[in-house]
């Protein structure tokens, strides 16, 4: 398995010099195998680059599982180049809502004001699915998604393939549910978290930002260190980078996420756009 970032922060889109090294594009990861399956984890507007490279591969099918639909996990759909081919088909996932399907709620991105198209001018096959409740398969990958606490209907994901196993909660504020103790079944997430070769995770803030914006939806560098260690995740990468923390910023957070797991070269690391990591 095979993990690419191709956006990294948290709420808006950060370009300029002072996030050159981290990366300025929002949510968008790529999970290939060797066999040519791919996964496509949210649509922010790293997802742009990601289109960019799948056209030039010829890729003709894609599976695009969104955690969300809060804009920075979903702007960059309009501008993802193989939805405008007609010789490709999208499956696109997300999380189910109670008053509207999945279809309506990204269709109102495609409408007037926001955008000069409708999602009825898309010229590629496009399905959406709202995720299932058991396990399901997507080519060489089986996947298991399950609401985790953050406003509005948002899941997480685990992927394993291979013998691997990537967990990926990108928005997650897991000290609203009572922190990480207790039987991992209670806790949020815990199923898809547990025991992950690779636990990606929302740590967007220092603890004494985290103070004033508790209910927000994200969490401190604190939580996510405690709740990887509580599901036992092998390796975790830290994610959704607040727009105000600079490159300086961030490889002080990654120290601070280091210093709080008691490990230093082989500690927690802070995901980069660009980042490549291979599982096993």
């Amino acid at each position: 398995m095979r993990v690419r970032i191709w956006g990294c922060r948290g709420s808006l889109p950060t370009p300029g010099a002072a996030t050159v090294r981290y990366g300025g594009n929002t949510s968008c990861v790529e999970v290939g195998l060797a066999d040519g399956s791919l996964l496509v984890l949210d649509a922010g507007t790293g997802i742009r680059s990601l289109g960019d490279e799948l056209a030039e591969r010829g890729c003709k099918n894609v599976h695009l599982l969104l955690t969300h639909l809060h804009l920075d996990h979903l702007e960059g759909l309009r501008f993802f180049g193989p939805l405008w081919n007609p010789e490709v088909s999208i499956e696109i996932w997300g999380p189910p809502s109670p008053t509207s399907s999945l279809r309506d709620r990204i269709a109102r991105s495609f409408s007037p004001p926001l955008f000069p198209l409708d999602l009825r001018d898309v010229p590629a096959r496009v399905s959406f699915h709202d995720v299932p409740r058991e396990p399901w398969t997507l080519g060489g990958f089986s996947l298991s998604a399950l609401l985790v606490v953050h406003p509005g209907p948002t899941v997480g994901y685990r992927v394993e393939a291979g013998g691997a196993t990537f967990a990926y909660l990108p928005d997650h504020e897991p000290a609203l549910a009572g922190g990480s103790d207790g039987p991992l079944d209670w806790v949020s997430g815990g199923a898809l978290a547990e025991g992950a070769d690779l636990l990606l995770h929302d740590a967007q803030y220092f603890e004494e930002e985290y103070e004033a914006r508790i209910g927000w939806g994200h969490s401190s560098v604190a939580d996510a260190v405690a709740y990887a260690e509580a599901v036992e995740a092998r390796r975790l990468l830290l994610f959704h980078h607040e727009p105000l923390h600079d490159d300086e910023s961030l490889d002080r957070l990654e120290a601070r996420a280091r210093e709080l797991a008691g490990r230093n070269g082989d500690g927690p690391t802070l995901a980069r756009e660009g980042m490549v990591v291979e599982l096993p």
